[in-house]
């Protein structure tokens, strides 16, 4: 099931961005085997990545669709396990410092000495090199330096956190899938493996181009809340409605501003007069006050069946059940889990959650079985150091 049914991948163990890169395959089809940590690593938590976070391994989706297994890579047993699956796979990749997995001897040179196809995917936040390269970081750190953070919120207010959408899953995450479905395509055609260097300092920069672009050209102004899409325009902003919910208006063509004016009964504004700046704070005035007259949902169902560019702000409990979300099963049920289905779609490879997120018990030797393993090596490596 899912496009990339055959191909095996090696996922060492991380949060965030590398379990985001570790869900995306996984739901495509990949054969992933994650290797973490020996269970009660981490007193108190219910996953074993060393971290004191509190998800307990039913909920921590991320980890869904394929199997987790517990080595310790620190010793010969677990070093050897990666190596012997190393051999049988397509990739690894892994989401530690610069230097670690070295340490570990587990490094991209170790591990393509058993096989020169293997794709090795590093995530880092910072990269391989660089000043900042050695240093602790998170998804704002990063999403801050490349300019991302500093351009998300209001005019004279602080900047908006994005929760870590930015920097952990679409510069990071993402990108790092991406990278190795790219090298996994070149290495079909070479014969041979390379390193994927995915930084989440690269990818939110990279996520930032088109405004770079539009900077460049006089087009943006390096101000929070001043721009065409930063708020600042009164036909791309949310508005407050009479219930203290929200809309969200996105009319950004002439003739769909055109279309918000005539639903909505908007007086006073010419739609001629849409992009002339100096008029932005007077129109934002009009349509707040329009606005607040209606519900959200009333304003939803008035401008539901338009090319207004208007819809309903959601909650998470509210979002799998809108019609649209529900229509497309964008959501899905699994182990009782109501969970974004994957994406995206395929028309003949369907993609699919191969299971929810879990630690096997007694399993791993089906597992390794799968991959190659002569029942000799795996009676040799289900052993593991404490």
């Amino acid at each position: 099931m899912g496009p990339l049914k055959g191909f095996r991948i090696l996922e060492i163990a991380g949060i965030g961005p590398s379990q985001f890169c570790g869900m995306l395959l996984a739901d495509m089809g990949a054969s992933i085997i994650r290797i973490d940590r020996p269970a009660g690593s981490t007193p108190g938590t219910g996953i074993s990545t060393g971290r004191p976070v509190l998800i307990p391994d039913k909920f921590n989706l991320m980890n869904r669709s394929r199997p987790t297994i517990a080595a310790d890579l620190k010793s010969e047993h677990g070093r050897n396990l990666v190596f012997q699956l190393c051999k049988h796979a397509d990739a690894i990749f892994e989401g530690f410092r610069p230097g670690v997995m070295e340490k570990l001897g587990l490094g991209p040179d170790d591990c393509r000495a058993v096989n020169a196809r293997l794709v090795y995917g590093r995530m880092t936040g910072w990269g391989q090199e660089g000043p900042l390269a050695d240093f602790a970081g998170h998804d704002g750190n990063y999403a801050a330096i490349t300019g991302a953070l500093g351009a998300i919120g209001e005019k004279g207010g602080s900047p908006a956190v994005p929760l870590n959408l930015v920097a952990d899953f679409g510069g990071g995450g993402a990108y790092l899938a991406i990278g190795i479905l790219a090298a996994l395509l070149e290495a079909q055609r070479s014969g041979s493996g390379q390193v994927v260097d995915a930084a989440m300092v690269d990818g939110s920069a990279s996520l930032m181009t088109l405004f770079y672009g539009l900077y460049a050209g006089g087009l943006w102004k390096d101000e929070r809340g001043s721009n065409l899409l930063d708020g600042a325009a009164p036909f791309y902003r949310p508005y407050r409605t009479r219930d203290d919910q929200h809309v969200i208006v996105c009319a950004i063509e002439p003739q769909f501003f055109a279309e918000l004016l005539q639903v909505a009964n908007v007086q006073g504004i010419d739609p001629a007069d849409q992009h002339d700046q100096s008029k932005w704070l007077e129109h934002i005035d009009i349509f707040d006050s329009v606005f607040a007259s209606r519900t959200r949902d009333e304003w939803a169902e008035l401008f539901s069946e338009t090319d207004a560019c208007v819809t309903p702000i959601l909650s998470l409990s509210e979002t799998p059940d809108h019609v649209h979300i529900s229509a497309r099963n964008t959501f899905v049920t699994v182990d009782g889990i109501r969970q974004p289905a994957p994406a995206p779609r395929f028309s003949r490879t369907q993609s699919g959650i191969q299971c929810g997120p879990q630690r096997y018990t007694g399993l791993e030797a089906d597992m390794l079985r799968d991959w190659g393993l002569s029942q000799s090596e795996i009676g040799n490596l289900t052993e593991y150091d404490s």
